[in-house]
């Protein structure tokens, strides 16, 4: 077998898309101020939707459940921002969006959020479905974003 074809890496495939390098996004504390300061915010709803993951994990009964629902939901916005963010900046639904470039960091903690909330709630295929789009994005970030 071609060396070049068993590793996709070494791969130089033409017709693939470039890498996608978004433009700067917030950075700093983040609040649920924040948010509605800069609702476009794919790095501010992931933060916000990681930290909810964290506490909704410890809660129990109908408590519980609403902070997983909350939880889901920041997600679920994170991911849709990140989605317009990556479609306005040339995106066609497939393609590399590297860890290394700083600014694409909140669209892919943004997937990582959403399949951390889809696996609190039970949703395993969402999991599944968000795990495969990080790995599609840029390999690394599962290990970092998910496998932590």
């Amino acid at each position: 077998m071609n060396q070049a074809h068993s590793n996709p890496k070494t791969v130089n495939d033409m017709l693939a898309p470039p890498p996608v390098h978004l433009p700067e996004d917030y950075s700093g504390k983040v609040t649920v101020a924040t948010v509605l300061e800069a609702p476009a915010s794919p790095y501010a709803w992931a933060t916000l939707a990681l930290e909810r993951i964290a506490a909704a994990a410890a809660i129990e009964g109908a408590e519980g459940a609403e902070a997983k629902a909350v939880a889901y939901a920041f997600a679920r916005t994170a991911y849709h921002r990140s989605l317009d963010r990556l479609r306005a900046n040339g995106w066609k639904g497939f393609g590399p969006v590297p860890a290394s470039h700083e600014p694409n960091r909140g669209v892919l903690m943004a997937i990582a959020a959403l399949a951390k909330a889809s696996a609190l709630i039970g949703d395993e295929a969402e999991y599944d479905r968000c795990r495969q789009m990080l790995s599609d994005a840029d390999p690394t970030a599962v290990a970092e974003l998910l496998d932590n």
